[in-house]
């Protein structure tokens, strides 16, 4: 079995595409990434070393047709897995350009290149974002309302309507999974836990939006690999899959865990001006995929946090290197 996976030198593409590589066999991996700002080939160091005979890298725009083309009709894919996206809100708010470009006209050209090149499955990997902001009670179910809140959420919403679109017209055997927020190693530092992380470390401020009181759902990208693999060989056709492990925390406890964990003060914690359109609460309903698919996370959320602070501790030259002091 082939996989087409696009974005696998970001956070989540990179640890997705070491999990299949890792536990399956002899599945075949092609990794397409544009490699800006986010996509990193330091994430995949040393695997087209081990895995040369069933791993291949391409630099290339998702968007790119031509580009898009040739790669998918150089082999036959079982399935193209979408992790490519710009994800960063603050960026989306500076430069949304940039977001459509990406996630809604990428998704287009890999939806149209796939079903024109006979793949079997398209995975499309969105966000719940795309749902908007949750009051004190309740979570984001498949069946909540698309609710955007910034350009970035909106143009995933656009991207995982596009997919759908692809099933009810052409029959593609199109899944999109939505999940909540991710942590584990590799993730650009400029995310809450790496960025609290490495300022800490530096003893530099660590930033809060507004009051510190929004709230997150939070999982391990280690469970995340496992709800897509999953996806990916059961999910149905045509339907929505949320990923999440309910473990709802504030922002600032967040912080406050990481502060602690270093022996840090919370002295450090500065409150700055508010994110615009800034979600208040997150959270997820994950029966679905779990009753459906079997799939549960594995990764408390407190020792998760700490695996993931001190694989920062272990890894200092990967992100020095991204904050330019290597």
């Amino acid at each position: 079995m082939r996989l087409l996976i696009t974005g696998g030198c970001g956070f989540i593409g990179s640890n997705f595409v070491r999990f299949v590589l890792d536990h399956y066999q002899p599945e075949f991996v092609t990794n397409v990434d544009a490699l800006t700002y986010a996509g990193n080939p330091d994430n995949l160091a040393g695997v087209a070393e081990q895995y040369s005979d069933r791993y291949e890298f391409h630099r290339a725009d998702i968007a790119d047709r031509e580009a898009v083309e040739e790669i998918m009709a150089r082999h036959k894919y079982f399935a193209v897995i979408n992790f490519a996206a710009e994800t960063h809100v603050d960026r989306s708010i500076s430069s949304p350009g940039n977001f459509i470009h990406t996630n809604v006209v990428g998704t287009e050209v890999l939806l149209e290149s796939a079903r024109r090149n006979g793949v079997k499955r398209f995975v499309q990997i969105s966000t719940d974002e795309v749902y908007g902001s949750l009051g004190p009670e309740g979570a984001f179910t498949e069946q909540s309302p698309i609710d955007p809140s910034s350009p970035y959420s909106a143009s995933k919403a656009g991207a995982d309507l596009l997919a759908l679109a692809a099933y009810k017209t052409f029959g593609q055997e199109v899944v999109v999974t939505r999940c909540s927020n991710n942590y584990g190693p590799y993730q650009f530092p400029e995310k809450l836990i790496p960025l609290m992380i490495t300022n800490a470390l530096a003893d530099k401020k660590l930033p809060v939006y507004g009051d510190g009181l929004n709230v997150r759902d939070w999982i391990h990208v280690e469970d995340h690999c496992r709800a897509v693999m999953a996806v990916l060989l059961d999910g149905t056709p045509g339907e929505v899959y949320n990923v999440g492990a309910s473990a709802e925390m504030q922002n600032i406890q967040v912080v406050e865990l990481i502060l602690e964990a270093l022996g840090k003060p919370h002295e450090l914690i500065t409150y700055v001006a508010d994110r615009l359109g800034h979600d208040r609460r997150y959270a997820i309903d994950s029966s679905k995929i779990q009753t459906q698919l079997g799939w549960k996370p594995i990764h408390a959320p407190e020792a998760g946090l700490r695996e993931t602070i001190q694989w920062y501790l272990d890894n200092r030259p990967w992100w020095e290197k991204l904050l330019g002091h290597a």
